[in-house]
């Protein structure tokens, strides 16, 4: 048995090998030009990584914070019931109305304070689902530039294959696409 291992060989991987073998410039240059396909490829497939999972821990963090907002309004309303019914003991006949009002006052007061706070949470929320929309998107330019130097990758083992020129000229072509849309990726916020 082979302590050697098992490896599978990717179409890049296979036309550098070939290109090494030959001493023609053609070959040479597509060897190169596959390398570097394949490096800026993978830090495009890195970076789109990189951004869903800062979409998927923004929109961890939305749920938290609207999590948070309905526990206050659960709260809100549990003093809602308390006031009400201290308001509604201070009408009750042979009660002393004013043993109920200060706690009526204070499940009042301490309504509005627990209304900010739940409103602060919702809005929270709500910017940390915008930052995770923003991030998907982002996620998706990098796919998109990924995947156009994943064609041009495949486009330049079949150009070795051919031999053709033209079809150089479109691995190329499809590299350059997915530069510009990793450059857009890359900029736009």
């Amino acid at each position: 048995m082979s302590s050697e291992g098992f490896h599978v060989h990717g179409p890049h991987d296979h036309a550098v090998e070939h290109a090494a073998h030959g001493s023609d410039g053609f070959s040479n240059n597509i060897a190169v030009m596959t390398a570097i396909l394949a490096t800026v490829g993978a830090a495009f497939g890195y970076l789109g990584g990189a951004t869903q999972n800062d979409a998927a821990l923004f929109k961890n963090n939305a749920a938290i914070d609207k999590t948070e907002a309905a526990n206050r309004w659960n709260y809100y309303q549990a003093k809602s019931a308390r006031q009400n019914l201290a308001e509604l003991a201070m009408t009750l006949p042979g009660v002393d109305p004013k043993r109920y009002e200060a706690d009526a006052a204070r499940y009042k007061h301490d309504k509005e304070d627990i209304k900010k706070e739940a409103e602060k949470f919702e809005e929270s929320s709500k910017q940390w689902n915008e930052k995770s929309d923003e991030a998907m998107h982002k996620h998706h330019q990098w796919a998109l530039a990924t995947t156009a130097e994943q064609i041009a990758i495949s486009l330049a083992a079949i150009t070795l294959l051919t031999r053709k020129k033209w079809m150089m000229g479109l691995a190329y072509g499809v590299a350059g696409v997915g530069l510009v849309l990793g450059g857009l990726a890359w900029l736009v916020h």
